[in-house]
């Protein structure tokens, strides 16, 4: 008998010691997923039931019926300035993040250039996308690779997540893509991470893509390196499907750190899917074919949904990975994705509707994304499907996870911790006084502006309370109620020009005070009016509405 309470005393010792060490965490962050690709949110804005959809996501909906879903969680348009965003808890803007950029952009560092004063090397000597029509603006720059610390950064060193998480043991696998392509110092050992697989690009093939992620040879010969830095896929796992593998070897981890159970982890998964190129299994492909097509909003797509589907499968085995190994009672799952879904190419691949717009536009079809909190044994997170409807942005998530962690972030960040959401997410109780969100794409953009199908051109954004305002740095502005008006169908920046004009202040504000000037747009001397197809002539909003210096050549 004695022996059996002296067990039994272990046992709730082990059970108190567990509820009182800081939680693992698993960060899963999805590529180009939409709001409405998830069938738990597709359902509840269609109110629907999950049988009347095409996609399939049992495993994240499962995750949403035991966790909490946000409802109107924020991101950036495009990938890696929301990944910079995520990983610092900074605005990607002001850090020079303005945009994704392929591996082809050249760079001050990769071109063997000195950089003009105060630029970094990592910065894009130019990018741009082939647009054959006048363009009033010319693009601005970006950053591609997050400082580290080292001697060409000139003292920046962004500090990371995992470099926040000390007395974690933090790993990294999937998608990079703020590293400079390859760029010696900048990849994620080089932020505090264990690199398990990952590749620095923004997209990568489904099948066969471990000779890429494996390549040395440079892809341009005066990057200051013997060797260039591009990735690592990690061991064999017999899985010839790139979703699958990865999520193999998140299993492999997290089975591993049950062995060590004395410190707490950090898995930061970042898929590749459901970036294109659009590729998957054939015989799900198959599956979704058979099914016949399924009236829902545009989303018909059978590869697509055949890769949302391993992307669901994927954490559908992390969730049964801490399970079977006893890890879920003290871990916090969060699921998310970097940008809105594509829905402007030919064929799809999905569509955001009824949000408006896509990837890489300021409407919530490009910023507005799922994000769901599963913490199976954690008191002091809402579960049981409970929802959040208060307007969060990804910048916050870094101090979430800290406080979460019992650790300090630095306090040069601009997030602050929604911890508080997490336990009473109507918002009453006081601690989250998330006011301003920013966005800032400063690029002629070949993608279709959802009113007029034109190229997109400059766009920055401010959300204040429940209004919306979008900068068209072409000369228009849109502003909307957002908690009334989710689609974005009532322009109110007539009706309510005051607001609109105060928010473009603010927003102008912002800018002015956080964003270098090689981040902003400039104007284009060439341009020529005349031969403009817009329908809307070129104004100096700055000029017009401020009576401010306006855009300069």
């Amino acid at each position: 008998m004695k022996g059996y309470f002296l067990l039994f005393g272990f046992l709730l010792a082990s059970v108190a010691s567990a509820a009182d060490r800081p939680p693992n965490l698993v960060v899963i962050l999805a590529d180009d997923v939409g709001y409405m690709d998830l069938a738990s949110y597709a359902a509840r804005v269609r109110e629907v039931p999950t049988s009347e959809l095409y996609y399939e996501t049992p495993s994240l909906d499962r995750m949403a019926a035991e966790g909490l879903s946000f409802t109107q969680f924020y991101v950036n348009p495009l990938c890696s300035p929301t990944r910079a965003s995520l990983l610092t808890g900074k605005w990607a803007a002001p850090m020079g993040f303005t945009t994704a950029t392929p591996s082809s952009v050249t760079t001050y560092y990769n071109q063997g250039l000195e950089p003009p004063s105060g630029y970094h090397e990592q910065d894009v000597v130019r990018h741009r996308d082939r647009i054959d029509q006048q363009q009033a603006l010319l693009n601005a720059r970006t950053l591609t690779a997050l400082p580290s610390g080292r001697s060409q950064d000139h003292g920046r060193n962004e500090v990371s997540l995992a470099e926040a998480l000390p007395t974690y043991h933090s790993a990294f696998l999937g998608k990079w893509h703020v590293g400079g392509h390859g760029a010696l110092g900048y990849q994620p050992s080089d932020q505090g991470f264990q690199s398990l697989a990952y590749y620095d690009s923004g997209s990568s093939p489904y099948f066969r893509w471990r000779p890429l992620w494996s390549r040395e040879r440079l892809v341009f010969s005066k990057m200051r390196q013997k060797k260039l830095m591009w990735g690592n896929p990690g061991p064999e796992t017999g899985q010839e499907y790139l979703t699958d593998d990865l999520a193999e070897q998140a299993a492999t981890f997290i089975k591993g750190r049950a062995l060590k159970p004395d410190q707490p982890f950090l898995l930061w998964f970042a898929h590749f899917a459901c970036h294109a190129p659009i590729e998957a299994k054939p015989e799900m492909i198959a599956a979704f074919d058979a099914r016949g097509a399924i009236e829902d909003d545009g989303r018909s797509n059978s590869t697509y949904a055949a890769m949302l589907k391993s992307l669901d499968q994927s954490v559908g085995r992390i969730m049964k990975e801490l399970r079977d190994t006893g890890q879920a009672e003290n871990t916090v799952v969060v699921f998310l994705s970097d940008n809105g879904g594509v829905d402007w190419l030919e064929g799809g691949p999905t569509s955001n509707a009824p949000l408006k717009g896509g990837k890489a536009t300021l409407f919530e079809g490009g910023i507005r994304v799922p994000m769901i909190v599963w913490a199976p044994g954690r008191d002091g997170i809402a579960q049981g499907g409970a929802l959040c409807n208060k307007a969060v942005h990804g910048v916050d998530l870094y101090p979430t996870l800290t406080a979460l962690a019992g650790a300090k972030p630095t306090p040069e960040i601009d997030g602050e911790s929604f911890a508080t959401l997490l336990k009473d997410p109507t918002g009453k109780t006081p601690g989250y006084n998330r006011l301003k969100m920013y966005w800032h794409y400063p690029f002629n953009v070949d993608v279709p502006h959802p009113e007029d199908r034109q190229p997109l051109t400059p766009h920055s954004a401010i959300r204040s309370g429940a209004y919306k305002l979008i900068v068209d740095w072409h000369g228009r502005l849109r502003l909307y109620n957002i908690e009334e008006d989710m689609r974005e169908e009532h322009d109110l920046s007539e009706k309510e020009a005051d607001r609109a004009k105060r928010m473009f202040a603010e927003l102008c504000d912002w800018l002015d005070k956080n964003v270098d000037e090689r981040y902003m747009p400039k104007k284009n001397p060439k341009y020529d009016a005349k031969e403009d197809p817009r329908e809307y002539p070129f104004k100096d909003l700055r000029k017009e509405l401020l009576g401010k210096a306006g855009f300069e050549g």
